[in-house]
């Protein structure tokens, strides 16, 4: 008598729709801010004035944020449910808020809905977006599952988050392919927030080992992977500063410069203990990264 009644409850629980607040924690509003500041940097770097383009600079930053980024981060949620029931056990699939298969169904939706609203900005930006769907699945799903390489998976993230979104915000406002300077500069930040990615995936250790996720702090262990991740971010940086220099944007360079070198007064503290410091640094340093992609965008767009 008492496994009837147990099935019917998970079938009603299965069944029943989710909340739209756990719908909205499984889009993980926080990580929409980076693809949408991108998304602005590809704006400003376009040279065009805002006026007039309103619609799309708006609809272009949803596409960024809550769609093509939301949009990953429920199919991450899906395919990860394993994991996160070891890491984050409260997430909304692991915890039932978001029973059955509606966390794979939102996935799927969300897809159709962003790649409808690509098409409809025009053709450089729906190309980026079938990219960027194209990465969200391969990044979280098998076969290819590429977040279980701690190189391709960082890579492809910051791939999407950062150069793709600054693609995208260039795109709306010329309807055309950016400029060389522009691509050169998105794909070295782009290359740089490997760093980035490599700092978000000390939070998962413990779940990445279990489960065979072969993360950098798990391959190089958490100061190895600390070390090349502001190695990565710096380099990219300098390279961008004399690009920049070479091009004639001083007070671009200048700029990037600075931040960099604030940055490298901030490491040596999350260097002496990556784990706890982290968080810290993602606040501090990697805030000073994206806004040396705002200087640099607005040298490319002739705004000083």
């Amino acid at each position: 008598m008492t496994q009837p009644a147990t099935s019917a409850r998970s079938l009603t629980q299965v069944s029943r729709r989710p909340a739209a607040r756990d719908v909205l924690e499984l889009l993980k509003p926080i990580t929409w801010f980076p693809p949408i500041w991108a998304f602005m940097c590809g704006v400003v770097s376009s040279g065009q004035p805002v006026s007039g383009h309103w619609f799309a600079v708006i609809l272009g930053g949803m596409l960024a944020g809550p769609l093509v980024c939301g949009n990953s981060q429920a199919i991450n949620d899906w395919f990860d449910r394993h994991v996160d029931a070891i890491n984050e056990p409260n997430r909304p699939i692991p915890s039932g808020r978001i029973p059955g298969r509606w966390g794979l169904w939102i996935a799927c939706a969300g897809s159709l809905l962003s790649f409808a609203v690509g098409a409809a900005l025009g053709t450089w930006v729906m190309v980026a977006t079938m990219i960027g769907l194209a990465s969200a699945w391969a990044y979280s799903a098998p076969p290819f599952r590429l977040k279980a390489s701690g190189w391709w998976g960082p890579a492809l993230v910051g791939l999407t988050y950062e150069g793709l979104s600054w693609f995208t915000g260039a795109a709306v406002m010329t309807s055309s392919l950016p400029s060389t300077p522009v691509l050169i500069v998105l794909v070295l930040y782009s290359l740089g927030a490997h760093g980035i990615m490599t700092l978000n995936d000390f939070k998962a250790v413990e779940g990445d080992t279990q489960t065979g996720v072969r993360s950098l702090p798990v391959v190089l262990g958490v100061r190895g992977a600390a070390l090349l991740a502001c190695g990565v971010m710096a380099l990219a940086q300098v390279i961008v500063a004399a690009y920049l220099l070479r091009e004639g944007l001083m007070l671009s360079a200048l700029i990037v410069a600075g931040v960099l070198a604030a940055q490298f007064a901030l490491m040596p503290r999350l260097l002496r203990d990556p784990a706890r410091h982290t968080p810290w640094y993602s606040a501090t340093g990697v805030s000073l990264y994206v806004l040396g992609m705002l200087a640099a965008a607005g040298g490319l767009g002739g705004h000083w």
